[in-house]
């Protein structure tokens, strides 16, 4: 039965590397293909209607009708279909919904996702990780064992019984065609357990028996599940248990921090690292040479991109630019329009072109200030809104703040840490960190479901500076008045260094 479904699957991977190099040799024309089928579809949806989309239309009419928007201008479309109407933004029926992190107004996102997003965006973006796996290593036995995947789990959507929530992960898992599951690790219905606790437990359990040879997930949760694993079998490293054990697929969050982690984990120069950009919004890249630290935009996946040059994102009617005129080395915001009914939808991501010949990019962080080291996607609307919150409590007046992260170590697990200066300060400092903690889960389900019981996040540190502070780390940068602004969110640790070494 294995060699059968080896068999198989490598000649999926052949055909796949076969429309890889068709899309890499023509791109634009790909992109121009992936726009009309677009169009095509959704000429009868609502949105379809409204916005005029004949089967004529071209690519600079689409521009001109159709306007760049973010989460909340299109959640009132978004929020028809979570009650349950169809062919409103795509023709298909919609019975699931991708989860993510939450903005100003919502305390979490939730992106439509269609059959054809599943079949054709983020099925075939996993069988293109396979197939330029193996294209960089031909040699790999991968499929002499199994795939374990570390996901989040669903839930049934409380506007319409009919349809499910969950993490893309989950969405993803629950959907999983029988190639896929023939070759993975943990069943199902551990994989799309709730609890985490009990479900870290029995990953652990089922996959200590197991030949693990791959590991797929962010690498936040796939830390904790390892240490898991060593601490149920009293090993040193994980390639005592697996050891045919090769490579660690990768995404959401940069990787840089957690790799001397992985390395004591799997202490072999024969473990191979992978990228992929698989948001709940689809499958946009992979890297697709190991000796590279970016990835191949992936173009005939049901996605067509425009990209908003940084000097116009700002500007409440962005001008956005098509593959065929960005540039190497610029920096773009993502907009997409997609085989889900998402249109000219900003994601929040900021992506830099390393190379136009294939087309590949690198993130390079997101529109906003933000923390996502460990995938819990935090805003500066977030922060801003629970410090203002934890002062109110606490008699406190804000003078000004930044935070960025505690990566995890071989003694620490990860947080944040901030440095909060104070025009008044809380009449209880303790009862304020609480306070922040609380209010940034109330107002961030991906920060909450991280902190869930410091499995992940432990609680924030605090650094009650003097009044001050901030003028002088800012003066001695040469950066006082006019448009310089404190950095309030960093998804590194060089402003919290500054700060803490320069003006304390």
């Amino acid at each position: 039965m294995r060699s059968v479904f080896n068999f198989t699957i490598k000649q999926f991977m052949k055909q796949r590397m076969r429309s890889i190099r068709r899309f890499m040799e023509y791109p634009i024309d790909t992109q121009e293909l992936v726009f009309k089928e677009l169009i095509k579809a959704s000429k009868d949806t609502e949105w379809g209607k409204k916005f005029g989309y004949e089967e004529t239309i071209n690519r600079q009419e689409f521009m001109q009708r159709v306007p760049v928007s973010g989460y909340e201008a299109f959640y009132p479309w978004i929020e028809r279909s979570l009650k349950g109407e169809q062919n409103i933004l795509w023709p298909s029926e919609i019975d699931w919904f991708s989860k993510s992190s939450g903005t100003t107004n919502a305390k979490s996102k939730f992106i439509p996702v269609s059959k054809e997003s599943l079949d054709n965006c983020h099925y075939k973006g996993g069988m293109d990780l396979l197939s330029l796996y193996f294209e960089n290593v031909p040699d790999s036995k991968l499929f002499q064992g199994k795939s374990l995947a570390v996901g989040g789990s669903c839930i049934e959507n409380p506007f319409n019984k009919q349809s499910q929530i969950g993490d893309i992960s989950a969405v993803i898992m629950a959907n999983l065609p029988g190639w896929a599951q023939f070759a993975r690790t943990p069943s199902i219905k551990t994989a799309l357990m709730n609890e985490w606790e009990a479900k870290i437990d029995k990953l652990a359990e089922e996959c200590l028996e197991e030949n693990v040879t791959n590991l797929s997930g962010v690498p936040t949760w796939s830390v904790l599940l390892l240490e898991h694993i060593l601490d149920k079998s009293g090993k040193e490293t994980m390639l005592e248990i697996w050891p045919q054990f090769e490579c660690f697929f990768h995404g959401a969050v940069a990787f840089h921090p957690y790799r001397s982690i992985f390395h004591k984990f799997f202490p072999s120069d024969q473990v191979n690292y992978m990228e992929t950009y698989n948001a709940s919004e689809g499958f946009f890249g992979v890297q697709d040479d190991l000796s590279r630290d970016d990835m191949l935009l992936l173009l005939d996946h049901g996605t067509y991109y425009e990209f908003i040059p940084m000097d116009e994102i700002d500007n409440e009617f962005p001008k956005t630019v098509l593959l065929d005129q960005v540039k190497e080395n610029e920096t773009y915001a993502l907009v997409i329009s997609t085989n889900s009914g998402l249109w000219r939808y900003n994601v929040g991501d900021v992506v830099r072109f390393t190379s136009l010949n294939p087309f590949r990019i690198k993130i390079t962080g997101r529109t906003k200030h933000y923390i996502n080291v460990f995938g819990e996607e935090l805003m500066i609307e977030n922060a801003e809104m629970a410090i203002a919150k934890a002062c109110k409590e606490t008699n406190a007046v804000l003078a000004n703040f930044t935070a960025g992260p505690v990566y995890f170590n071989e003694s620490n697990k990860g947080g944040h840490e901030w440095i909060i200066e104070f025009i008044i300060e809380p009449n209880d400092k303790h009862l304020f960190t609480c306070l922040l903690d609380q209010y940034l889960k109330e107002l961030n389900s991906d920060y909450e479901a991280k902190r869930y019981k410091d499995m992940a996040l432990i609680l924030p540190k605090v650094h009650f500076v003097p009044e001050g502070t901030f003028y002088k780390w800012m003066k001695l940068k040469g950066k006082l008045g006019g448009q310089h602004k404190v950095p309030r969110l960093s998804n590194n640790r060089v402003y919290l260094e500054e700060v803490l070494t320069q003006c304390m």
